[in-house]
């Protein structure tokens, strides 16, 4: 059964803590976001050897202190029947472009989505704009999503060399599904 299922639908947070690198003392920024996860019509074929099923979703984070948008993600999360692997594939307008992959599982009806991605990995990559790679160069990222009935939980971890020091960046909330 394709695990992406469980994850369709809009989803709406409000405890979002995100730890940022900042020049001088590192930030603790409250946030909401908002997680538009939909359907694609038809399963995608690559070189005629392989089929994945595939949602697209676009994310909106806005700090809570100044309502901001701080983050906004448009991607896929991708199935591939034949291996079971999946895979996280997104943009963000920063000009950081990430193929994050990994596994799924499934257990007392928790869904767990694990994907990661790093500058020396085949399975996953990071592309970056010139900027970012001589300013704030992302090294790493992972991605875990657990979904339980109608609550999506999620943490990310974006290793990043910025402002002379190489900074764990993280993100979490906890999301409820409203469509």
């Amino acid at each position: 059964m394709n695990p992406l299922i469980k994850i369709l639908g809009t989803w709406k947070g409000n405890q979002g803590i995100d730890l940022a690198p900042k020049p001088v003392e590192d930030e603790n920024n409250p946030y909401y976001e908002t997680l538009s996860i939909e359907p694609l019509d038809s399963t995608i074929e690559n070189a005629e050897a392989q089929e994945l099923l595939a949602v697209i979703y676009r994310q909106v984070v806005r700090e809570k202190a100044t309502d901001k948008i701080s983050h906004s993600e448009v991607g896929y999360w991708l199935w591939d029947k034949e291996t079971n692997k999946v895979m996280n594939s997104f943009t963000i307008p920063r000009g950081v472009c990430v193929l994050a992959a990994g596994d799924f599982t499934t257990q007392n009806n928790e869904l767990t989505l694990s994907v990661n991605a790093d500058i020396n990995d085949s399975n996953g990559s990071i592309a970056q704009s010139e900027f970012m790679v001589s300013k704030a160069n992302i090294r790493s990222f992972k991605r875990e999503f657990k979904v339980v009935e109608n609550a999506l939980s999620y943490s990310q971890e974006t290793v990043v060399d910025i402002y002379g020091k190489v900074f764990h960046h993280t993100d979490t909330n906890l999301l409820t599904k409203v469509i």
